[in-house]
């Protein structure tokens, strides 16, 4: 098998491409990539089947492992044990000095939604994390300021990119690489050892699961990759974001599969939104209102986050609550009430019994971690709460016509706006970026976009009366660009992206592939 970087290679970039850290992508390549490939025609299939009115359900060929009450996942490992603040962000060189810094226990070093996946964000991100293991990491900003490393640092734990994703820029035999093996593989190989020797380990957040097989799939990725550079089996640690609907069904064939590599379960909120709206916003049963209006609290997030919990504990695992996602405002109104939200929020987590949860700002670490600390006290987690008192059906799960709220024409276009934003910034090769006091990545674009298609799909009736059509959304993106005219530095394409995206017969699972593909992967040289 040959190897071949079509990208350009920037100064520093040959330390993270080596020869050897290259064979080990070949290794891993040709190990595992017909099965990724065969696990997203089942993906493809599964979907096809929910369009024809299929709907998911707990597997009855993995009965035995729900109801064998001896296993239990690995017991936590070092720098795993106590995660009540967990911070998430990009792999940019500033971010990964403050999210170290922030005071949060664990860092998601974040690869996947808020990074776009340009070449030099993928290797640059790579190059921050290696010398922040070597301490060597430092930024002065345009206005002068400098970041440093402090004493206390977060665990990083690193999430890939998806199975669904490959990386243009590295290709094997001829053909683009899986965006999680380049993302996982080069991440591991030059940082494992380095991770051990100070006292931690490569720790993962697998992101996108589908499904137990998928699971499967990555802790064969570990094994392999733990025998190619001479680890003991176990070392690495893996969080699954339950983030799709049909994951949700699988929790514990999940933490069954990787129970040797597990660290637990991560409730990823607005993956999951999307996911639901994914896979049956044909149905009119499963119209959802504005996006502001599902909360975690509506019936079938709230059996999601109560299943999940009881899950986790009761294999002896972690169980992660979901994002904060508002920015500090220079509002004082403002923050006190988002702010307020955002206690209740964590109030509610820790009560349920989450072991810790995330925010996206170093501002909310404060906030998340006071709460935590009024339920946890001194211990690192909750996992002795088993809440046996949680019992969810299927139909729980799948009972999104019970969500009250309303769809509103400024509903939509708040989507509009957000997406237009969204989708700019992350062209301009920003995947986080601050919108109306959130930090919005591709998880909640994507919801925008799957909103409005779902919308104008049913015709869906507005409050104030009216429809939403394909005509009024169009209607809303002109006028909304044209507000933007000269603010953004690549709307026409944003405009496009989101078109393209929502005003379609069929629904297009990711924007992240098609969008990649036309935008964001360099001319071969």
């Amino acid at each position: 098998m040959s190897i071949e970087i079509v990208g350009r290679m920037e100064p520093g970039f040959e330390e993270i491409l080596t020869p050897a850290a290259l064979d080990f992508l070949v290794a891993l390549d040709g190990e595992f990539a017909a099965t990724r490939v065969a696990l997203l025609d089942t993906r493809r299939a599964r979907r096809a089947r929910y369009v024809q009115g299929d709907l998911p359900e707990f597997r009855p060929e993995t009965a035995a492992i729900r109801e064998d009450p001896s296993w239990r996942v690995a017991p936590p490992a070092p720098g795993l044990e106590d995660r009540r603040v967990e911070i998430t962000g990009p792999t940019d060189r500033k971010m990964t000095i403050n999210a170290l810094n922030s005071g949060a226990k664990v860092w998601l070093a974040d690869f996947e939604d808020a990074t776009a996946p340009t070449w030099h964000n993928v290797i640059s991100g790579q190059i921050n994390l290696r010398d922040a293991l070597d301490r060597t990491i430092d930024f002065t900003s345009p206005e002068g300021k400098r970041y440093a490393l402090g004493e206390q640092l977060a665990t990083i734990v690193a999430r890939p990119r998806g199975w669904h994703l490959v990386e243009k820029h590295i290709l094997v035999d001829g053909r683009p690489i899986s965006a999680s093996l380049v993302d996982f593989g080069l991440y591991f190989f030059h940082c494992a050892r380095r991770l051990i020797d100070a006292g931690a380990g490569p720790y993962f957040y697998l992101p996108k699961l589908e499904g137990y097989r998928e699971a499967r799939l990555w802790n064969d990725v570990f094994r392999f990759a733990q025998d190619y550079i001479g680890l003991p089996q176990g070392t690495i640690r893996a969080t699954t974001l339950i983030e799709t609907i049909t994951a949700a069904f699988e929790m514990e064939e999940i933490l069954y599969e990787l129970r040797e590599h597990s660290a637990g379960l991560n409730a990823g909120r607005w993956d999951y939104i999307f996911s639901v709206i994914k896979n049956f916003g044909h149905r009119s049963d499963f119209v959802l209102p504005d996006r502001a209006e599902i909360t975690m609290t509506v019936p079938f997030m709230r059996a999601y986050t109560e299943l999940l919990v009881r899950t986790c504990h009761k294999r002896g695992a972690h169980a992660i609550g979901g994002m904060a996602a508002f920015i500090p405002s220079r509002d004082p109104q403002v923050n006190e009430i988002a702010l307020a939200k955002v206690r209740a929020d964590k109030q509610r987590e820790a009560t349920d019994g989450f072991d810790g949860s995330w925010v996206a700002h170093p501002g909310l670490v404060p906030i998340c971690r006071e709460v935590f600390d009024s339920v946890l006290g001194d211990a690192p987690h909750q996992i002795h709460r088993l809440r046996e008192d949680v019992v969810v059906t299927a139909e729980e799960l799948l009972a999104v016509d019970k969500t009250p709220g309303r769809v509103t024409e400024a509903g939509v276009r708040n989507n509009v706006a957000v997406a237009l934003r969204y989708f700019d910034a992350w062209l301009g090769g920003t995947g986080a970026a601050a919108i109306f006091n959130l930090m919005e990545d591709a998880a909640t674009a994507e919801i925008a976009r799957c909103q409005l298609w779902q919308w104008v799909h049913h015709g869906t009736t507005m409050a104030e009366g009216g429809r939403v059509t394909a005509d009024l959304v169009r209607s809303i993106v002109e006028q909304e660009a044209a507000a933007l005219r000269g603010e953004l530095s690549h709307l026409d394409d944003a405009v496009a992206v989101l078109v393209n995206h929502t005003l379609t017969e069929d629904l297009r699972p990711f924007f992240t592939i098609d969008a990649y593909a036309r935008y964001l992967t360099e001319a071969r040289r």
